[in-house]
């Protein structure tokens, strides 16, 4: 067991720090914005397995040599058999730490979702008093507001985009529609379930440098996707005028006194920030990486995480 948490362990601090550092300054991501965000959710979820599962085997180590048995081993000792041997101050503080650990990654998570669920309860209140649907589509609802905006509303009893009456007015039929499809494949491909596993993450363990670059990189990397979705239907400079339409517009009002605009950096939801990742890829068009690559950038992440779950699932096989 000592073995299988010293390896967790390494890979722990691997994925805590060069790991991420490595993945967030690496060039091919915009080439496949899907590869890519495969990889993060492999990191933090081995991440997360590794760290919990080293401080468990450690505090458990002197109950048995594996799993089962040292749960077993757990079971006389607290039915009060003198044959167990007790763990130490160490290994408690062990036990503990993997406990709390985990409870706390799953409480941040619960309330991560109360407390955007109850934001967007009140948004789509606000929405219904300031907003009317669309003539053409009942999912859409119009902004009587003249700074452009575009955005969407994730729920699972109904969805909705938003649209300005000044973004309408300024958009050609063309870029109108490639701003719908970037929307839509926010709520198609559901982004907002991404972006709220990583919220909670960097709630939960802000000074760790994988929440705070994995949430960054999830946050362009599902704009990325929504953008190949739209170019799908659109041109590359029809896209990007309709962006910088609306980009250009949020930063020319800055006062937030309307209530029916979402802040930015609403905890989440897509940020819509066109970032200079993002148009540079808009600008220059880049080949995709090849399918095999891609293929292999995959594999690597199912790897990765299969290698903390194997070390959790089947404690004492490398030993």
């Amino acid at each position: 067991m000592l073995l299988t948490s010293y390896l967790l362990a390494g890979l722990a601090i691997l994925l805590a720090w060069p790991i991420p550092v490595a993945l967030s300054r690496a060039q091919w991501s915009a080439r496949s914005p899907f590869a890519a965000m495969v990889v993060w959710q492999a990191i933090a979820l081995a991440g997360g397995l590794s760290m919990i599962g080293a401080m468990l085997f450690w505090g458990l180590n002197p109950l048995g040599d594996t799993l089962i048995s040292a749960s077993v081993g757990g079971i006389k000792l607290l039915m009060g058999d003198p044959d167990v041997n007790s763990p130490g101050p160490v290994h408690i503080f062990a036990l503990s730490t993997a406990a709390l650990l985990g409870f706390h990654l799953v409480l941040t998570l619960i309330r991560a979702a109360w407390r955007i669920s109850r934001q967007r309860t009140r948004h789509r209140h606000i929405l219904s008093l300031l907003s009317e649907k669309s003539p053409t589509d009942p999912a859409t609802l119009v902004l009587d507001h003249e700074t452009p905006v575009a955005y969407c509303l994730p729920s699972f009893s109904g969805s909705v985009t938003v649209l300005s009456r000044g973004l309408v007015q300024k958009l050609s039929p063309d870029e109108l529609r490639a701003v719908m499809a970037h929307e839509r494949a926010h709520l198609d491909q559901r982004h907002d379930l991404l972006l709220l596993a990583f919220t909670s993450w960097n709630d939960a363990l802000p000074w760790l440098p994988t929440s705070r670059l994995s949430l960054a990189a999830v946050q362009e990397l599902v704009e990325m996707l929504a953008d190949d979705a739209a170019l799908r239907e659109v041109q590359s400079p029809t896209l990007l005028r309709a962006l910088l339409t609306v980009a250009t517009g949020a930063l020319g009002d800055q006062s937030g006194k309307h209530a029916a605009v979402p802040p930015t950096g609403t905890p989440g939801a897509p940020t819509e920030e066109l970032s200079s990742r993002r148009l540079r890829r808009l600008l220059t068009a880049q080949p995709p990486l090849n399918s095999a690559l891609r293929n292999f950038i995959i594999a690597t992440a199912i790897i990765l995480f299969a290698v903390p779950t194997t070390l959790l699932i089947v404690p004492g096989f490398f030993e």
